[in-house]
């Protein structure tokens, strides 16, 4: 594989990243063979891994796996969501930051991060309390660089100008949902991370599964993704837009996966896009596929199916925050007496 910037940090990332979330007790519980995957995306030449504190015993997984190869790998992990009952043990707060940083690289067998990622925004906190404590973990070595997950535009500005103003360290990437399906991000996010020297780290490039060539319209679609009841593997609208492409992918003589991935890492403004094997022949395939670059005619054609800065339906996990998933956020109490 070749390499890229990860924005203006100098570090070198491949365009695959091998994200973690699936290896272990949130995808495949057999640790074995989740040591096995990541030795085999290292092989194939992926030098990028993401994770989280919040999947589970992954990051352990991972840390298993890169005993002897660490200094080989950028090693990404991210904090903010709840890993245990504690009202603290979560958010983006100083207390949990200093504490969630130190079971992170327990888990992870190494002594610094490269990149440490603030995994959804957190009302609850001021970004300068975060970007302080996350200043200080850069300056004391424990972390090299720092990002961002799910933000908006204004938000990755708001964070810029703080850390402008008060001589923190910035956030040097952000992680937002993109695949051909969801492209709601090349209207902002893209352009405003790009305008800022951020990399990009696009999660879901396969849109959950759901361009994985095994949803499709009329089939009852029951397998391990599906199974969990989401809304997307379902959407009629979503379905239809997967069989033009299915006949796109058909007609080139290529997977859907290899279209789907290729056209993450087409965008300029992309870095990395990760992918989340659950199996080794799920990887096999990604790898398989890793040299593929497509034409302008052919993006021409995917403009066609699903336009650009548009998305079609909408992952149930992708992060909307409180002003749109809390009601009492966006309607006024009534003045008068209440309709009915």
């Amino acid at each position: 594989m070749h390499y890229r910037s990860l924005g203006r940090t100098g570090i070198k990332v491949t365009p695959y990243a091998l994200g973690a979330m699936m290896l272990g007790s949130f995808g495949n519980p057999d640790r074995q063979e989740g040591i096995r995957i990541i030795h085999r995306a290292l092989d194939g030449g992926i030098n990028f891994i993401d994770t989280a504190d919040r999947y589970g015993d992954s990051e352990e997984v991972v840390g298993e796996a890169l005993a002897g190869r660490r200094d080989e790998i950028v090693l990404a992990t991210k904090f903010w969501g709840p890993v245990d009952d504690d009202v603290n043990h979560r958010g983006a707060s100083r207390r949990w930051i200093m504490q969630a940083v130190e079971r992170s690289l327990r888990n992870l067998r190494t002594d610094y991060i490269d990149l440490y990622q603030l995994h959804r925004p957190d009302p609850d906190t001021d970004i300068d309390e975060t970007l302080s404590a996350l200043t200080d973990l850069v300056r004391s070595g424990k972390v090299r660089a720092i990002g961002t997950s799910s933000m908006r535009g204004s938000e990755i500005v708001e964070a810029q100008w703080m850390s402008e103003r008060r001589g923190f360290e910035r956030f040097r990437t952000e992680q937002p949902n993109y695949s051909i399906l969801d492209r709601e991000i090349e209207r902002e996010i893209l352009p405003v991370a790009q305008r800022y020297g951020m990399g990009t780290l696009v999660y879901s490039p396969l849109a959950g599964g759901a361009l994985s060539g095994k949803y499709r319209a009329g089939q009852s679609n029951d397998n391990f993704r599906a199974s969990t009841g989401m809304r997307h593997f379902t959407d009629e609208r979503r379905l239809a837009a997967i069989e033009d492409l299915v006949a796109l992918a058909d007609e080139i003589g290529m997977p859907l996966t290899h279209l789907a991935m290729a056209f993450t890492i087409a965008h300029p403004g992309v870095t990395s896009a990760i992918a989340g094997p659950r199996t080794m022949e799920q990887l096999e395939d990604t790898l398989s596929g890793a040299d593929v670059a497509l034409s302008d005619e052919i993006l021409d054609r995917i403009d066609a199916i699903v336009p650009p800065g548009e998305s079609i339906g909408a992952m149930d996990m992708v992060y909307r925050g409180t002003e749109v998933t809390d009601a009492a956020t966006r309607r006024r109490p009534p003045a008068g007496r209440s309709a009915r």
